[in-house]
């Protein structure tokens, strides 16, 4: 295959292929006093070899994480653990993937997809959450998310909260960049009002930096996310300055979804590109 601009920017996005490679980047990341979010690359796994891989290398890097005393999160996409085939494949992976993290102490993400699994991933989650060491990502381009959140909220559940990826029809998204941004805190201030634990997910200066200003007041478990790449000096400069940093690190064969995506929002390529000369 010839070098695209995907697979040229994967490259700073991308731990690699393999567990060995995540385990370097989260090594490093760690030595910033920053956790790593690690996601198995794969989306819309339709066969049960694929998925089963999928279930497999999880509990594998969790295994690995804990040998190693890697500080680490996991976050897993439904459609990679059986969702795409049923519900019931996906709750069966899921929980081995719960069992499997919670006895190596490594708190697990439940990534959201595109609209049309919204409602069984949000099932997902709360069949099992208070069993659990886990948490929900809700994005804030969608507008059925706030109830969402009002939801995961009353049931004591974690949020990570994105603005988010995918693209979706205007009945059920917002799609200006001012109207995300007002959702999102909304949704974040929600968040403060009436939950304990939560993450902001972010590169928006501004959001950190009310987020920071709220929380001196509200005394949370806050905690902040980035993508692998893109702000990183300044998810450092968080750390440095006590704040709870994580960033997202996805590794795997398979790049190019994921890479294609990120490349979709605007605002992640002028961000990428002005912190390439930055950093």
């Amino acid at each position: 295959m010839g070098i695209t601009p995907e697979r040229i920017l994967a490259g700073r996005w991308i731990a690699g292929p393999r567990i060995e490679d995540a385990m370097l980047v989260a090594s490093e990341l760690n030595k910033a006093g920053i956790k790593a979010m690690v996601n198995y690359l794969g989306e819309e796994l339709r066969d049960e070899e694929s998925i089963e891989d999928a279930v497999k290398t999880y509990i594998s890097l969790v295994k690995r994480a804990r040998k190693n005393n890697a500080r680490i999160s996991i976050a897993v996409k439904p459609t990679q653990i059986g969702m795409s085939i049923g519900m019931e494949e996906a709750k069966r992976n899921y929980l081995r993937i719960l069992e499997a993290a919670g006895t190596a102490g490594i708190f697990t993400w439940l990534d959201m997809e595109n609209y049309m699994y919204v409602d069984n991933t949000i099932n997902l989650y709360l069949w099992n959450r208070r069993k659990a060491m886990a948490g929900i990502c809700l994005q804030a381009y969608l507008k059925r998310s706030v109830g969402d959140l009002k939801r995961i909220t009353k049931a004591e559940g974690t949020v990570r909260l994105v603005k988010g990826a995918y693209r979706e029809g205007e009945e059920i998204s917002y799609r200006k960049r001012s109207e995300i941004n007002r959702n999102y805190r909304k949704m974040m201030r929600y968040l403060f009002d009436n939950s304990q634990r939560f993450m902001i997910a972010t590169h928006d200066k501004e959001m950190i930096s009310t987020a920071v200003r709220m929380n001196k007041r509200s005394r949370k478990d806050l905690s902040f996310a980035m993508l692998k790449g893109i702000n990183n000096r300044y998810a450092k400069k968080l750390s440095s300055e006590g704040m709870k940093v994580e960033i997202y690190l996805p590794f795997g064969e398979r790049w190019i979804d994921y890479a294609y995506r990120r490349l979709r929002e605007a605002s992640n390529i002028s961000l990428l590109i002005r912190h390439i000369f930055d950093e």
